[in-house]
């Protein structure tokens, strides 16, 4: 490939953070669920001589989502700011107008290896649904990971 056509690195999704509310979340291992999507609408009709006709037209934005990390779990729950934040909406609920402060803005965002930030996708009136942990045997040396469900509002790319 000629050189005058490469015109930057590509995003390598090695050097990633997520941010909620101003606080980092360290120990990541993977972030899914980064999607943007058009709900699309099908129209079928037939012309005046018999003939199907099929359309397929943009019907509206699909802002509400979810996403799913996987982090190492952390050695006390009790201290641990997300365990807070689910055991908190899961013991008291949620306010509809989020009076109580449970659901979260927050940011996944991708730095290159000089830790510049190249790319940020931010999610707004997010809130912890599910937090798994990885089963365990007694033949692993692996660390205990949990997977976080994280429902929000709307997402958008930002860089």
């Amino acid at each position: 490939m000629p050189l005058d056509l490469l015109k930057s690195d590509p995003l390598i999704a090695t050097n990633f953070f997520m941010e909620v509310d101003g606080s980092v979340w360290s120990s990541l291992a993977e972030v899914s669920g980064l999607d943007l999507e058009l709900e699309v609408a099908e129209v079928v009709q037939r012309t005046s001589n018999g003939q199907l006709v099929h359309h397929k037209t943009l019907s509206k934005p699909k802002l509400v989502g979810e996403l799913t990390v996987k982090r190492t779990a952390p050695l006390d729950a009790t201290g641990d700011p997300l365990w807070t934040w689910f055991m908190a909406i899961r013991d008291k609920g949620m306010s509809a107008d989020n009076r109580g402060g449970e659901r979260k803005n927050g940011s996944v965002v991708i730095y290159d290896t000089t830790m510049t930030e190249i790319a940020r996708w931010n999610f707004y009136l997010g809130w912890p649904s599910k937090i798994s942990s990885d089963s365990m045997t007694v033949s692993s040396n692996d660390p205990v990971n949990e997977t976080v469900t994280l429902q929000y509002e709307k997402l958008e790319r930002k860089k």
